[in-house]
């Protein structure tokens, strides 16, 4: 870009962003177009933002401009009016909200190719929201962190959004509360402003580490809470494997730092269970089907779309030994996954650890 293209670009997103703060309707810019990159967009969008999907399936993108559908991923919904692009030029433009939906084991790579257009085009005081739920292979870093490091940001423009949200129910605008965090209060209370609507509802939180990790953990839990269900299993089973994974969650969360309140909140037990329970999870799905006897791939292909927990069990999985955490459901996941340890013997190994105080942990 010569430095004509780039004053030009800079007075037009300063023009953009003084718009925005005279009438009050955030640019949002929303990265990735699957169910809940486009559930998102579209709360934010009932909310009053002016929103822009994006994502690289034109078809889909030219749809939810057109006709404001996404049948690929949220057949028979309508949505509100938005924009949808496959340039993320257009999308970052003058935003003073960017979301970021994909995958999280390609979201480095997505935004490293994005970084110069964020600086460029995007208001100089725009927050970065996740609404990823893993942890990256190979780092062992949360999404805030990846954010954070590849864009070059400061805690005060980082963001995430997690609780018990599934896609389906919040495209249908059924009632649900969610958690905005971040290490700066402001910076929660101005997302939260931009994404709430009468069947949404966002509180703040600053414990930026302990929601993301629920988040991450949780899809783990949900992995196994469906192999059971796949395997038969009962409500007793579901109940322990979810009290025990939040014991789980827990333990990792105060190694790293986190508030021990945040885990019985809406992004701790609130979003534990949904996963767990609800058919509408990809992880739980997923889980499901390998109980029920499908291979790894197999269940993959028959579930659909990313369950965020097949591959983050993994770097959750270093994680809590890099920080001496015991973890025998992920662990018992992760071996099952990989093919060390048949299912059938998944509950009797669990089971057979060493009897302790509940209340120890």
């Amino acid at each position: 870009m010569s430095t004509n293209e780039s004053q030009s670009a800079a007075n037009e997103t300063q023009r953009m962003t003084e718009t925005q703060h005279m009438t009050q309707q955030p640019r949002v810019a929303v990265l990735g177009a699957g169910s809940m990159g486009t559930t998102f967009a579209m709360v934010l969008a009932d909310a009053g933002c002016d929103v822009t999907l994006w994502g690289r399936d034109a078809a889909v993108l030219d749809a939810v401009e057109t006709t404001h559908r996404n049948e690929k991923y949220l057949p028979g919904v309508q949505l509100p009016p938005m924009h949808g692009t496959t340039d993320p030029a257009v999308a970052l433009r003058g935003a003073s909200i960017v979301v970021v939906s994909v995958p999280s084991q390609v979201a480095r790579a997505t935004l490293e190719s994005m970084k110069d257009l964020v600086h460029e085009l995007a208001a100089p005081d725009a927050v970065v929201v996740s609404l990823m739920k893993g942890v990256e292979l190979g780092t062992d870093k949360r999404m805030s962190q990846v954010m954070a490091e590849v864009l070059d940001l400061p805690d005060e423009r980082v963001a995430v959004v997690s609780g018990p949200n599934l896609a389906p129910e919040i495209a249908a605008r059924q009632p649900t509360a969610t958690v905005v965090a971040s290490r700066s209060e402001a910076t929660a209370q101005r997302v939260a402003a931009a994404c709430s609507t009468g069947y949404f509802r966002p509180y703040t939180n600053t414990d930026l580490v302990g929601v993301e990790l629920c988040g991450a953990v949780k899809n783990i839990i949900a992995l196994a809470a469906g192999m059971a269900q796949g395997q038969g299993l009962g409500w007793n089973t579901l109940a322990t494997l979810i009290t025990r994974g939040l014991v789980e969650i827990t333990r990792l969360g105060l190694a790293l730092g986190a508030d021990a309140a945040t885990f019985s909140g809406l992004a701790g037990m609130g979003d534990l269970m949904a996963t767990c329970a609800s058919p509408l999870s990809r992880n739980h799905r997923l889980g499901k089907h390998v109980g029920e006897g499908l291979t790894l791939a197999e269940a993959i292909k028959a579930t659909g779309g990313t369950a965020e927990g097949v591959k983050s069990s993994e770097s959750v999985l270093e994680l809590a030994r890099a920080h001496d955490v015991e973890m025998p459901i992920t662990a018992g996941v992760v071996e099952v996954l990989a093919g060390t340890l048949p299912l059938s013997d998944l509950a009797a190994t669990l089971l057979a650890r060493p009897q302790k105080s509940e209340v120890a942990g």
